[in-house]
């Protein structure tokens, strides 16, 4: 005879037999699940982003004539999140051309990504950390690294030359007007319609260029190369410095600004859903085009699009460049709302400053967690550790000088969190021997602060501070010329 325990789970067994009736066939497929597609496109890398509720096993490969990279996933059915992957590709990427999606056997996905150039791809999988879940990370680099320092000077004489050539434009049409003057003039009303006519019709063309241009998408099965790659193949390599090329390069004063997070690191998002490394972008291009405006100064950036870069790498890219300063560009978040006011930090060695400094550092730094980095990419990670440690006395005690510098300015423009420079572990900042600071410009997560850092002329007083600052600390410390390898 069975007991009343047996009865129960026999019903129960039953309602659950019904409810499998009632699933439909995509509810009951085995594996993973895609929950989003994304691709970052930059000129150092683009990376390509798989995130699913389960880990994925992928292997892949790199054929040539033509360049392509083909990604087996197993245990996967073609579904439309990952058929969208197609549509991600931007016009604008230098790495991807295209991408075609099929289903390759029963159970594998091939993901074949047409290429514009040969690339040395970085495949690695990331746990779940804040909003994400399992991620499937593709990076896909130069086979060979563009010289940062000869992109800055290159960049520096075209923008000299091109400032000199619209000098001689006007100083030449100022000369025709006088030479010719029964050229009747042109009312200034007329001229400014005439002006605002074009813009319009200028701002109106732009639009439909770019909706008429071809999507550089491929979709299976996949067209003859001729048609995949009508992209121009990758410019030559620059020819190398002449001798007073190299002494240019030498005597040039060199910032390296760092706007915080990007890509898959959004950093702090706002009451109204202001992300962090959106602001700070816009900042730091600002701080950018500024600071370029000084004779003998350029600006080294660490990310200029929406991409993520490695602490580690932000750093690296700074000593490659043997920059004069650097500058960290963020927006503060903390857990009391009403936190308010801007702050600048140095590095610390000996513990934070404040509860705040330690938690905000800590905070910071695990960026590369929601960023994601390739730690097994990293070729001597003793050696990376052992130079990320590494601090000198001297450095501090400049940083400490650039940071009263910015804070007074930036103390005119707004409130301040802390009146002094505070000091943390922050591991962008651990470039042995180049001043850094970090600059939190404003609570994001403060609802009127974040009203603020929306305002484009309260950015620009941001900007106008901060290279002010910048500004007086050379003033009062010149910095040395350098012998800068190429």
């Amino acid at each position: 005879m069975r007991s009343p325990a047996d009865f129960d789970r026999r019903r129960a067994l039953a309602r659950m037999g019904s409810l499998v009736l009632l699933l439909g066939s995509h509810q009951l497929a085995h594996g993973a699940a895609i929950v989003a597609v994304r691709i970052w496109p930059a000129r150092a890398y683009t990376r390509v982003t798989i995130e699913s509720d389960q880990a994925l096993v992928a292997r892949h490969q790199v054929i040539e004539a033509p360049h392509r990279l083909v990604v087996d996933i197993d245990g996967l059915e073609l579904r439309e999140p990952l058929r969208a992957l197609v549509g991600k590709v931007r016009a604008d990427d230098p790495y991807i051309a295209g991408v075609r999606v099929g289903q390759y056997q029963p159970r594998v996905v091939r993901l074949v990504f047409d290429l514009r150039q040969p690339t040395e791809p970085q495949q690695f999988t990331l746990a779940p950390v804040a909003a994400y879940q399992h991620r499937l990370v593709f990076d896909l680099y130069p086979v060979k690294e563009a010289d940062p320092l000869l992109a800055l000077l290159r960049d520096k004489e075209a923008a000299e030359a091109s400032a000199s050539q619209a000098v001689q434009d006007a100083l030449g049409e100022l000369i025709a007007r006088i030479e010719q003057p029964q050229v009747a003039a042109v009312p200034p009303v007329a001229m400014a319609a005439s002006a605002a006519a074009a813009a319009s019709g200028a701002a109106a063309m732009a639009p439909m260029a770019q909706a008429s241009a071809p999507p550089l998408v491929a979709l299976a099965p996949p067209p003859p190369a001729s048609q995949v790659f009508s992209t121009p193949s990758p410019p030559p390599p620059p020819p190398p410095l002449t001798a007073a090329e190299r002494r240019r390069v030498d005597r040039l004063v060199i910032v390296a600004i760092d706007p915080g997070h990007g890509g898959e690191d959004p950093g702090a998002i706002g009451p109204t859903g202001l992300r962090e490394k959106d602001v700070v972008l816009a900042i730091a291009l600002q701080l950018r085009d500024r600071l370029n405006a000084l004779p003998g100064l350029r600006v080294m950036m660490t990310r200029d699009g929406d991409y993520f870069v490695p602490l580690n790498e932000r750093v690296r890219k700074a000593r490659r460049v043997q920059a004069d300063l650097f500058i960290s560009i963020h927006a503060d978040a903390f857990y009391r709302r009403e936190a308010r006011g801007a702050s600048v930090y140095a590095l610390s060695t000996r513990g934070a400053s404040s509860t705040a400094a330690s938690w905000m550092a800590r905070r910071e730094n695990s960026s590369d967690q929601v960023g994601g980095v390739n730690v097994a990419g990293v070729k001597d990670r003793q050696l990376l550790s052992a130079m990320l440690d590494m601090s000198t006395t001297a450095q501090i005690k400049d940083s400490l000088k650039l940071g009263r510098e910015v804070l007074t300015k930036v103390g005119r423009v707004g409130r301040l969190h802390k009146r002094q420079v505070e000091q943390a572990g922050f591991a962008v900042l651990k470039a042995p021997d180049i001043p850094s600071i970090l600059v939190e410009t404003a609570f994001i997560s403060n609802p009127e602060e974040e009203a603020k850092l929306r305002d484009p002329a309260f950015r620009r007083e941001l900007v106008d501070a901060i290279a002010s600052g910048v500004r007086s600390y050379f003033a009062k410390n010149p910095p040395l010329a350098r012998q800068r390898p190429l």
